[in-house]
């Protein structure tokens, strides 16, 4: 039979379908990326002047913070050695309170530190009214600093400090030495320093002390790492102000420049020693120091396109200017940022600039933050850039996916399609099984892929179910005669049979009369199904307790031993064909001695439920029935799977006869695992239900 043509109507019809989806795919996809963009671009647009403001904002409270005030004070200082001396934002340090004079310098975070966690701020007073002072605050470890009863000139004896500075070609120097005042064994170490200028001589014992000199120190009494106090290394921390005639104003009564412009030009290195020849506990001009913050990272906040500039009011040109960094230069494409650039938004009115003034200590500055939300396009770009690299894989796989499905499915399966439904046509119009059913051509369509497989698979299923159901049509047909001749030949036997017991009350009558029945049942039916469901039962009263009392004593008759009967103890009325409901209890019985653990008895009982139902229960040691059996166990052919040789020969219908014939007799009958085997309930109603 040959196949009905290729509809190339319905071909065309699923390409444009196919086709249109993945076009429609690829706009949306780029759609969607341009919407986000432009709303992307539209909120950055609107914002861009609060943003502005919020940035002012943390500029202005880090500047009015010490530390931001300290970086503003001294935007050229670098801070590394040597020191140059620091303006602070504090008009001068109260060296009357220790705790207060470390607090400040903590608080300015103008200390310069060291690898080994030391710490040295060098500094000045923020207002003329404490020139002629330099600052000296900071902090090291050291042993236990010890009290020392040598000649009070014996410098070397000594904890001391030299500080040396330099101004332009001049060199100034301070021998500082630390005196310790608290008792032995007290755990806090305190001491003064006493200062004296050598710049001279270089001999403290021809010195006199300065006057306008102040300084102090303490050792904690906790162990700054490892160990044990006092024999462990302990912080120790000093602060000196020193006084240098350069620093001081000429006329107090005139109004003078502060900072001075010599402070630009000093330089000063301080060396703290133990007493003897050792190593220096401290030397400022160590490498590996760490600066205080400078003045960018204290206005870190600026982002690409503003613009900061700080100027004090009393000079001309910017303290400083500053300009947001763009890191991402690199990374935009020019036809990106030119489409970022056409992107339609509302744009502000104007560049935006925003101004406020600063007083510290030193003078008054202004802070001007510029920008303009235009500025925002390049960032905008990079971001494009970015997104456009995912874009660009999207559309990729959606071109490849369309190819495949063009080349490798769509045309296939128009073919298998067309084909199958020619097979279909030819099904639903035969008369005959072997009409309905054709060969389905797929040569040209099998192939390793899995449409290919798709189509063989149908191919030989197809073939196969044509084969079948021819077999199973000839099956049948040998399987109806073949009951008729049984039945033929049965019929004379037990006729004679029935002559020679001719006794109601012998067993073998009784068994011989259902057999009579069971042939006549079958004899002239289609097949055993059609057979069963078209039989007559006649239904009468039977006390159910006698009942199975009786098939449990005859079962041995039957070829099942060890069948016991719990008795009721009371009649149990019900309406049933006798014999059919032998039948019934006699294949459960059958299946369960199949099933039995070997040497285990058949248990047998009768309760009554619910007042009105009579529950039989047939109970047999044995492995359980498989989960997915308990359900389809009572249906015609469906046989044990892991049975022996004997049972997968049975026809699989002893269940199935139970079931019916229960449900003629208005009962039901199910299986279920339980109590280490397994167990049947037949359920009938009682008489007068």
């Amino acid at each position: 039979m040959s196949l009905a043509p290729r509809a190339p109507v319905a071909s065309f019809r699923l390409r444009i379908l196919f086709r249109g989806v993945f076009a429609l795919l690829a706009a949306a996809t780029i759609l969607l990326a341009v919407v986000l963009l432009q709303d992307e671009k539209e909120r950055s647009y609107r914002s861009y002047q609060k943003d502005l403001r919020k940035t002012q904002s943390e500029i202005m409270a880090r500047l009015r913070q010490p530390s931001g005030m300290l970086a503003l004070l001294n935007p050229n200082v670098s801070g590394m050695p040597p020191l140059q001396p620091l303006v602070l934002p504090f008009g001068a340090l109260d060296f009357d309170d220790p705790n207060r004079v470390h607090q400040a310098v903590d608080q300015a975070g103008c200390s310069v530190r060291y690898p080994d966690d030391s710490t040295l701020c060098v500094a000045v007073g923020g207002t003329p009214a404490a020139a002629g002072f330099l600052y000296a605050v900071g902090s090291f470890v050291s042993p236990e600093l010890s009290r020392s009863d040598a000649n009070p000139f014996d410098t070397e004896a000594m904890h001391r400090t030299i500080v040396r500075m330099q101004v332009g070609e001049q060199a100034h120097t301070w021998l500082a030495l630390f005196e310790r005042l608290s008792a032995a064994g007290e755990p806090l170490v305190r001491g003064r320093i006493l200062a004296f200028d050598t710049t001279v001589d270089g001999d403290a014992a021809s010195a006199q002390p300065l006057r306008d000199f102040r300084g102090g120190l303490w050792q904690s009494p906790a162990c700054a790492g490892s160990g044990v106090p006092p024999d462990c290394l302990r912080r120790v921390f000093y602060a000196m102000r020193l006084p240098v005639k350069a620093l001081r104003v000429p006329n107090p009564k005139q109004r003078a420049a502060w900072p001075p412009p010599i402070l630009d030009r000093m330089r000063v290195h301080l060396t703290i020693l133990a007493p003897g020849h050792g190593p220096a506990l401290f030397d400022s001009d160590a490498q590996g120091a760490e600066p205080p913050a400078s003045l960018e990272q204290a206005v870190q906040a600026l982002r690409p396109g503003e613009t900061l500039a700080v100027a004090r009011q009393d000079l001309r040109e910017p303290v400083l200017s500053l300009k947001g960094r763009d890191p991402e230069a690199d990374r935009r494409s020019p036809l990106l940022l030119l489409l970022v650039n056409e992107l339609p938004v509302t744009l502000p009115s104007a560049p935006v600039e925003l101004r406020e003034m600063l007083v510290t200590p030193a003078g008054s500055y202004e802070v001007r933050l510029a920008g303009d939300a235009r500025t925002i396009d390049p960032g905008l770009g990079a971001i494009a850039t970015r997104i456009s690299w995912y874009v660009g894989a999207m559309l990729t796989a959606i071109a490849l996916a369309w190819l495949v499905m063009e080349v490798g499915l769509i045309r296939r399966i128009t073919d298998l399609s067309s084909r199958a439904a020619a097979v279909s046509k030819g099904v639903r119009k035969g008369a005959s099984s072997g009409e309905r059913i054709v060969q389905l051509e797929v040569s040209d369509l099998r192939g390793p892929d899995e449409l290919g497989i798709l189509a063989g698979g149908l191919a030989d299923l197809l073939q196969r179910v044509k084969d079948d159901v021819e077999r199973e049509e000839m099956r049948a047909r040998q399987e109806r005669e073949m009951l008729e001749a049984v039945g033929h030949e049965i019929l004379s036997p037990l006729q004679s049979l029935m002559v020679l017991f001719p006794d109601a009350s012998e067993p073998a009558h009784r068994y011989v009369q259902r057999m009579l029945q069971a042939v006549g049942v079958l004899y002239g039916q289609a097949s055993p199904r059609e057979a069963l469901k078209a039989a007559r039962l006649e239904l009468m009263p039977v006390d159910l307790d006698k009942f199975l009392f009786h098939v449990a004593s005859n079962a041995r008759f039957a070829g099942i031993e060890g069948v016991r009967y719990e008795p009721l103890g009371r009649p149990a009325i019900v309406r049933v064909d006798e014999f059919r409901l032998e039948d019934v209890i006699t294949h459960v019985l059958r299946n369960a001695d199949r099933h039995r653990t070997p040497g285990s008895e058949i248990t047998l009982s009768l309760a009554i439920h619910d007042g009105n139902r009579a529950l039989m229960r047939i109970h047999n040691a044995g492995r359980p029935i498989q989960e997915g059996l308990l359900g389809r166990m009572f249906e015609y052919g469906v046989r044990d799977p892991d049975g022996d040789g004997e049972a997968q020969g049975r026809r699989g219908q002893g269940l199935f006869v139970a079931r019916t014939y229960m449900a003629k007799m208005g009962g039901s009958v199910r299986a279920s695992n339980e109590e280490g085997g397994v167990a049947l309930y037949l359920e009938l109603p009682c008489e007068g239900a």
